[in-house]
């Protein structure tokens, strides 16, 4: 009975699964995701790379006070979704202040303004993939506008130990995010939740993580900021007591 058991032990760890998974557990390496309102987010990777998304800081009424202070942000990267004020935000300035390069959709008319050097942009398109730091990046479409230039995207960051955070930018729901969970199974998804007058409210947002994704964490975006956004409470009554969805607080920090 012994010797059975012994070979069974072996058997499950000699499987191609069983293997994977211990090696999954093994490599895991830590995300910190920083809220800073609206849909502005700072990651790191374990490896130290620094990314902000959409920095709408100084002029975002959901940013708390000693986060608006750009000279405490050192990002190596700053990706910007699209050209709407509340995401294009403080990129440029930020770009300025320091030596990280802004990654987006070409935007020649706000980059102008900021009289932005070429080497200070990293232009990209839907379906671009690139590598910043330890951080690999892929470029996915949102459906929604971008006055005034450029086209909205969403970006898919895939970390050192393989796992995904899925900003969504700005978008409604579309057929395509089913792509975007086969090619890229995002674990963490950055879900925008209004407002409800573009059609992008709590439930459609909502409808459209079920519906197309699988992932094991959603945090809950683009809320409680500007005006005519949905509410906290909105969103909890969408979500309901889902156990993957965790609400952070603006200045908040998690490691994943």
């Amino acid at each position: 009975m012994g010797a059975k058991i012994i070979c069974l032990s072996l058997l499950l760890i000699s499987t191609p699964g069983f293997v994977y998974a211990q090696a999954t557990e093994a490599k895991k390496s830590e995300i910190q995701i920083t809220w800073l309102g609206h849909a502005a987010f700072e990651l790191r990777s374990s490896g130290g790379t620094d990314i902000l998304v959409d920095p709408f800081l100084t002029k975002n009424p959901a940013t708390p006070a000693e986060f608006k202070d750009l000279s405490r942000y050192h990002p190596n990267y700053i990706l910007v979704t699209h050209s709407h004020g509340d995401h294009l935000g403080d990129a440029v300035e930020l770009a300025n202040m320091g030596k990280a390069k802004i990654v987006s959709v070409y935007m020649p008319e706000p980059f102008k303004k900021g009289e932005l050097r070429r080497d200070q942009i990293e232009p990209v398109n839907v379906g671009d993939n690139l590598t910043l730091g330890d951080v690999k990046v892929h470029v996915v479409p949102a459906m929604h506008s971008s006055e005034p230039s450029g086209r909205p995207v969403g970006y898919v960051l895939e970390f050192p130990d393989g796992r995904s955070v899925y900003h969504e930018g700005d978008t409604w729901i579309f057929g395509d995010m089913a792509l975007i969970q086969e090619f890229y199974h995002p674990n963490i998804i950055l879900m925008p939740v209004g407002a409800a007058a573009d059609g992008q409210s709590p439930q459609m947002a909502w409808l459209a993580v079920n519906r197309y994704f699988r992932p094991q964490i959603v945090i809950p975006m683009h809320y409680g900021a500007l005006p005519g956004s949905s509410t906290e409470a909105d969103v909890r009554a969408a979500v309901g007591k889902d156990p993957r969805v965790i609400f952070m607080r603006p200045g908040e920090t998690k490691k994943f």
